[in-house]
């Protein structure tokens, strides 16, 4: 009920990142805590919380505008750049922020997606200073704050918190919508076929194109994607079989004929499916900037590692080696 009750709540304002704690949480660990999230994160912007009906602390955490871009160039987000710059994705770099689209407009430059990404990568890389202790819990040099706590229970959860606004309209224009286009974008070849359908059509006019990746990101984009061009292919399968089942004849043989008919037509069918799912794959991975990125950096750092800070000779970004 925890989870639930904080969701339906008004939040801070401009909150990204909502991280609770169990209703046994002391004074002095929320204190240590949020000391070192100001210390070591000055980038972040954390107020406290109460809720009164499940009686436990909250720290409501958000991050500037300047900060964020300056968390997009540690992190390596590619965001699309000015046709007079020559287009496409393009890691974002501070230095030549002025090459980037809607750079000038803080509501729209970062999608709600993108926000909560750097402030979780901030948190996740949050590490303890030798000989650093709360009570019993006593961290090793360069060792992940946030998630050993998560992990002994100290902090009971960290998540994202959602737009109603937005979830609103993809309710409508996407969840309740049976025989409407997903609002994935176009790709090279022409706009992804709805659930149910995979002709060509325009959008949603309440909702933007890219909606899904903007707000969940591209791995579930990427899921939806693909799960509506497998729906859409199974037609023809299912077609073809009951067809075919429709005129078979009662007698064995005409049965093992069409058993062997389907086989080779499903054969046939499959190797089709995964060539042109390469082929939609590869232009949605180039449509939102994933085509050329390894998957190491995709990926979220992982916590458990431990080691020294550098500045990276590729990037020159300050990172644990």
């Amino acid at each position: 009920m925890s989870h639930k009750a904080w969701m339906k709540t008004v939040p801070t304002e401009n909150c990204d990142v909502l991280m609770t704690f169990p209703d046994t949480t002391d004074d002095h660990t929320l204190l240590w805590l949020l000391n070192h999230i100001r210390l070591g994160i000055p980038e972040l912007i954390v107020q406290v919380r109460h809720h009164k009906h499940t009686r436990v602390y909250a720290f409501f955490v958000t991050a500037t505008y300047e900060s964020l871009l300056r968390g997009a160039d540690d992190i390596g987000l590619r965001k699309p750049v000015k046709a007079e710059f020559g287009g496409g994705m393009r890691s974002f770099s501070c230095e030549e922020d002025y090459i980037y689209e809607n750079i000038e407009n803080e509501l729209y430059f970062f999608t709600s997606q993108e926000r909560q990404n750097i402030i979780r990568y901030w948190l996740e890389n949050l590490r303890a200073k030798q000989g650093e202790s709360l009570h019993n819990i006593h961290f090793l040099e360069g060792q992940p704050i946030i998630p050993e706590l998560a992990a002994r229970g100290v902090i009971q959860q960290i998540f994202p918190l959602h737009e109603q606004r937005i979830l609103k309209r993809l309710m409508k224009s996407w969840v309740q919508a049976v025989c409407e286009a997903q609002p994935l974008g176009e790709v090279l070849g022409g706009a992804m076929g709805g659930v149910w359908g995979s002709q060509p059509c325009s959008p949603p006019p309440l909702i933007p194109a890219d909606e899904i990746c903007d707000y969940f990101g591209v791995k579930i984009a990427m899921y939806f994607a693909w799960l509506g061009f497998y729906t859409s292919a199974m037609v023809y399968p299912a077609v073809f079989g009951s067809i075919l089942y429709t005129f078979t004849e009662s007698d064995q043989t005409s049965q093992d004929i069409c058993c062997v008919i389907f086989a080779i037509f499903n054969v046939i069918w499959s190797t089709l499916f995964l060539e042109e799912w390469k082929r939609r794959g590869a232009e949605f991975a180039y449509k939102w900037g994933t085509l050329d990125t390894p998957a190491e950096s995709i990926e979220e750092p992982r916590p458990q590692f431990r080691g020294i800070k550098r500045i990276s000779p590729v990037t020159s970004a300050e990172e644990f080696y």
